[in-house]
């Protein structure tokens, strides 16, 4: 059984520094190049991917489809979600890294964006499109600490990718840095006071193999 694990390429808001969340920002010219780079890497290592699992967001889409055209996969089916969302950044979003830094001091930044379970600035209200307009609104976060984000992704990596690779099915899953840092933290039971030693590179691929009780055997970044 065999998944890998893709953050998107480098989008507008990484090349800017500033936070994007739920912000949906596209890919840079650089970004799409990583994409179809490490498309060519999972052709070349012989893996065929059954089926894709991606946000809502179109720098995970479009990084999604450019590894499946260069990985000869165009064709398989893909699963947009939600769940698969960047983690909410609440009052932080759009805002520069940098001159948030001179605000609120640089160990606070580091707690919003490392800790667990630290929440950022509550959004007042969220100005989101028709592609929410079907998901309950309780669902729908104000900020989220990677404790929120890891529980809202994780129902997708129970519901629907275990059956897949229970099916023999080689998944990829197109996140977010800390939509996939919820997941991974989870995988390798990574204690929660650890979790800001997970590195997501951009457009890295990241594949895991388990045995029948979905225990790790193998993980390699290509």
């Amino acid at each position: 059984m065999k998944l890998i694990l893709i953050r998107h390429g480098e989008s507008e808001a990484n090349f800017a520094n500033y936070w994007t969340g739920w912000l949906d920002v596209d890919l840079t010219d650089k970004g799409s190049q990583q994409a179809r780079e490490a498309g060519k890497r999972i052709k070349n290592s012989g893996l065929m991917i059954d089926c894709a699992f991606e946000s809502v967001l179109k720098r995970s889409i479009k990084t999604a489809e450019l590894v499946l055209e260069e990985a000869k996969a165009i064709f398989v089916p893909e699963v947009k979600t939600w769940r698969l969302n960047e983690r909410h950044y609440g009052d932080l979003i759009g805002k520069n890294k940098d001159e948030m830094a001179e605000r609120f001091g640089k160990d606070q930044i580091k707690k919003w964006r490392r800790d667990f379970n630290e929440v950022p600035p509550l959004i007042k209200k969220n100005q989101l499109d028709r592609r929410y307009k079907n998901l309950d609104p309780r669902l729908i976060p104000r900020g989220e600490s990677l404790s929120m984000t890891s529980k809202r992704v994780l129902p997708l990596w129970q519901d629907q990718v275990i059956p897949r690779l229970k099916n023999g099915e080689t998944v990829l899953v197109c996140g977010h840095g800390n939509s996939l840092r919820a997941l991974i933290q989870y995988l390798e039971e990574i204690p929660e006071n650890c979790v800001d030693e997970i590195q997501v590179p951009n457009a890295t691929p990241i594949l895991y193999s388990f045995d029948s009780n979905f225990t790790i055997k193998n993980k390699t970044e290509l």
